[in-house]
């Protein structure tokens, strides 16, 4: 699209939403009318999508509520953390990690990572942005998208609205009966708040879940001498992190391409019992459907252990049963057993934030916030809405959906834009015929008042 149609277009939506809404500012509300798409959500979802916009020359409008991108990377998470995937698996669309990486990075150099990202596609997220709401209107066939900052709330108005906030915007907090008494005389938080296990060295620490972060901030505890023990409550699979000199992701990538899912399970889990033996002797049973059938059907992912089961076998982490009751110090579980506890690390995951401010029914669930289509149909919606970091499949499937997103977008700007220069040939031949016209007319017009044009030559 040229600039002279960007302006054109800009200035017609402008004149139709302020015949509907009228004035466009005030001291404290203004209104932006964006041509191109509008994200919400800067983490690596949203610059996977813009980066991806970009490249094919349309601009995007990034709203950010944190003053950083990848804010649960950046602020959120603990010290320790490193990518639990081989970094292949990992990086976003047209840019590689760098090849002196490890092959699983940490945290601090995913994070560099992202900022260089940005800075090569010069993406520049509108920080500070609390998406409210965002509605189609119907009137205009336009996305209206009320965005709170610190003084000023603005209404954008864009044609296509990409919803990138991901499976990780607000963290999941748990009550339990009895909460406030242990929190009287204890430390209860969320592994959003965690750091680092120095903060609590020599105490005894209860981590409640057993997926990938709480068993690696048990790890955590341990290299830092606190006595850490771990809720079980459910089923859940732990492979080993790398196997026949591969990592374990990587290896299953492969394998589907040529055998079923189910058969593929049976091999990890072999594999798995003669690495990490029998892991129900440690309290981990696993469950009944195999490790990547129970990922697709619910998104459930498999621990990759990292050191903790070496730690559990040793004793330094003890295995527990389901909470039944907090007391002062005290944690009752569901097996009787009352044990005493100075904190208490909640590592029971996030979830969507998207069904408290996207006005729709039709995409995405109200109940969990995610698409209502399953993967790979889940990245588009109707009206120019789409969804990014949705696909429980992690920044591997977040890049795949940037791609099509883009594309998307890229063809029906195209459309548009090929049907508005129709539109305007189509003018030119109407003022054209309506110029001819008009001259005949004032032809026919003399000749009525004096000799022909025809007589006088």
């Amino acid at each position: 699209m040229d600039s002279c149609w960007r302006r054109e277009m800009e200035g017609k939506l402008a004149h139709d939403y302020l015949s509907h809404h009228g004035k466009t500012t005030s001291p404290h509300h203004r209104i932006s009318v964006v041509t191109g798409p509008v994200i919400v959500g800067a983490g690596p979802s949203g610059l996977a999508t813009a980066a991806c916009l970009k490249e094919k020359g349309i601009t995007s409008v990034l709203l950010e509520r944190s003053n950083c991108i990848a804010s649960l990377w950046q602020l959120k998470t603990y010290d320790r953390l490193h990518l639990h995937l081989p970094k292949q698996f990992c990086e976003l669309p047209l840019i590689p990690f760098p090849d002196h990486f490890p092959t699983y990075p940490t945290k601090q150099q995913f994070i560099e990572y992202l900022e260089d990202y940005a800075k090569r596609f010069d993406i520049r997220p509108e920080f500070g942005q609390t998406v409210e709401s965002a509605e189609f209107d119907e009137n205009l066939g336009m996305w209206r998208v009320k965005s709170v900052g610190e003084e000023v709330t603005t209404e954008y108005v864009c044609r296509w609205l990409v919803a990138a906030t991901g499976e990780n915007a607000e963290p999941v907090v748990p009550r339990f009966e009895g909460m406030e008494k242990f929190e009287a005389t204890g430390v209860v938080k969320h592994t959003s708040h965690y750091k680092s296990g120095r903060d609590f060295a020599g105490k005894r620490v209860l981590v409640v879940g057993c997926g990938n972060s709480g068993m690696e901030v048990c790890l955590d505890l341990c290299n830092f001498d606190a006595q850490p023990s771990l809720v079980v409550r459910d089923a859940v699979h732990v492979l080993p992190r790398e196997m026949l000199g591969t990592s374990t992701f990587g290896l299953s990538m492969l394998l589907l391409k040529w055998f079923p899912i189910r058969l593929v399970d049976r091999f990890l889990l072999a594999v798995s019992r003669f690495i990490l033996e029998d892991t129900t002797l440690l309290g981990l049973n696993r469950p009944r459907l195999g490790p990547l059938e129970l990922k697709n059907r619910t998104g459930k992912t498999p621990v990759l252990d990292v050191g903790t089961l070496a730690k559990i076998k040793t004793g330094d982490i003890k295995v527990c049963s389901g909470i039944r009751r907090l007391k002062q110090h005290e944690v009752e579980f569901d097996n009787g057993i009352t044990e005493r506890f100075d904190a208490i690390i909640l590592a029971t995951g996030y979830k969507s934030n998207v069904p408290s401010w996207l006005k729709e029914n039709k995409m995405f669930s109200k109940n969990d916030g995610f698409p209502i289509q399953e993967f790979p149909e889940g990245w588009r919606g109707e009206s120019g809405l789409y969804a990014v970091g949705f696909t429980k499949r992690g920044l591997f499937g977040a890049s795949m959906d940037a791609k099509k997103i883009a594309q998307d977008i890229f063809e029906c700007s195209r459309k548009s834009y090929q049907a508005h220069k129709h539109i305007q040939l189509q003018c030119k031949l109407e003022n054209r015929k309506k110029r001819k016209l008009w001259a005949l007319m004032i032809i026919c017009s003399k000749e009525r008042r004096g000799p022909s044009l025809f007589a006088c030559l």
